[in-house]
């Protein structure tokens, strides 16, 4: 029948077969561009799975940053009560080793008069043993005051200084940190027998004539002389992991501090 039409009427033939091909034209574009769009899809999917997905400074939330800045203080703590809560770990570093108290200059000086120095340097020992025995046991304290922190001013910690937070741990915590490590300290300087060295030091320097009363204070040199040695390194450690990728041991430290 459309044999016959198309002799009888040329035109209408040509114009049917117009639109089949037209037709067919436009399918085989529409599956060519689905086809594309596709491979784009795929392109983005593999492209987005090969590139790190840590998240930019501005993409992360105040509780983020604050989490990581907690973090940070708590494997900074782990690593400094490791190094400093041994035998030598305040004794054989002269950046944080204790001295004797300085109201205990002017005993030293009348007790090497006297050919007895040697009292003077078995208690400057006992003292940084004590801090070294004391050291891993306010480890708990150290992470509960770090779970203290609010929020306040977290940004301008985290966008401040590479010892920032330790600072204002340090700034924030010490005095409250200081009463709870005052009876560890106390248990710590009888164990490793300071408090009976102090005892044997006054006893010979009260046989001297002439002297001026002298006291000392070991459970509080110990404590602010001991806390200041750990904040010496936490900054350190906090500076580290800020700068260091390799420093960043958990995956909120490599989220915080990753940019």
């Amino acid at each position: 029948m459309a044999a016959k039409d198309s002799k009888r009427n040329p035109g209408r033939w040509l114009t049917l077969l117009a639109g089949t091909i037209l037709a067919c034209a436009l399918a085989v574009g529409q599956a060519e561009a689905k086809m594309d769009w596709l491979q784009k899809g795929k392109d983005l999917f593999k492209k987005s799975s090969t590139t790190s997905t840590v998240p930019t400074v501005g993409t992360l939330t105040n509780s983020e940053i604050g989490s990581g800045l907690k973090e940070a203080l708590r494997v900074g703590t782990e690593r400094v009560v490791a190094s400093l809560g041994r035998t030598d770990g305040f004794y054989a570093d002269p950046d944080v080793r204790i001295p004797l108290p300085k109201s205990l200059e002017t005993v030293k000086s009348v007790l090497d008069q006297a050919g007895m120095s040697s009292l003077l340097d078995d208690l400057h020992l006992k003292l940084n043993r004590a801090a070294e025995e004391a050291t891993p046991k306010a480890k708990d304290l150290f992470w509960k005051s770090i779970e203290e922190m609010t929020l306040d001013d977290v940004n301008a910690i985290y966008n401040g200084p590479n010892d920032g937070a330790t600072r204002y741990f340090q700034k924030k915590m010490t005095p409250e940190l200081a009463a709870e490590m005052r009876p560890i300290v106390e248990n710590s300087l009888f164990q490793v027998g300071a408090i009976q060295a102090y005892d044997r030091v006054m006893v010979k320097y009260r046989t001297m004539p002439f002297v001026p009363d002298i006291k000392a204070n070991l459970s509080d040199h110990v404590i602010n002389k001991g806390i200041e040695g750990i904040f010496h390194y936490l900054a350190k450690e906090e500076a580290a992991i800020r700068q260091n990728p390799a420093k960043r041991t958990t995956e909120l430290l490599r989220k915080v501090f990753g940019k």
